[in-house]
């Protein structure tokens, strides 16, 4: 069997999320998913949901045969407990490939890492951001 990780925020679930899940399925037999931590995610401003109920949308979700929160201090834990065959980026996640597959090497974890492909889509008729839906909910709301 082929497992795959996927790993994100998972903040207001929308189609690009749905989209790289199903990319990353695609990859293997089983996807595990890991959400990250609201206060690990220091890249960009700190989710909206919190943590639970983000990794329950995630479980929820067609392509995913499993989610967990992921480790408070190291990112590597579920990595090892999950032990992938293959982990797949997000086409527009701030990792870069060859970084984080040295680092694994560098662990002994043996996994291939790939990027995920882009929704196509109108950027005019969805919303594939987090950021672009609170900007959207705050002009007709706010």
């Amino acid at each position: 069997m082929r497992r795959v990780v996927a790993q994100g925020t998972f903040d207001l679930l929308h189609p690009g999320h749905l989209h790289y899940l199903e990319d990353a399925k695609s990859r293997g037999d089983c996807l595990d998913v890991i959400v990250a931590r609201s206060e690990n995610v220091t890249h960009k401003p700190a989710p909206v949901v919190p943590d639970r109920q983000r990794r329950e949308m995630v479980a929820a979700l067609d392509p995913v045969d499993g989610a967990r929160l992921g480790h408070v201090t190291d990112f590597l834990v579920p990595i090892r407990e999950i032990d992938p065959d293959v982990i797949v980026l997000g086409h527009d996640q701030h990792h870069d490939e060859e970084t984080l597959a040295g680092l694994l090497a560098e662990e002994g974890i043996d996994c291939e890492v790939v990027r995920a492909s882009a929704r196509d889509a109108d950027p005019d008729a969805e919303l594939l951001s987090t950021g672009r839906i609170i900007d959207r909910v705050c002009e007709h709301r706010c």
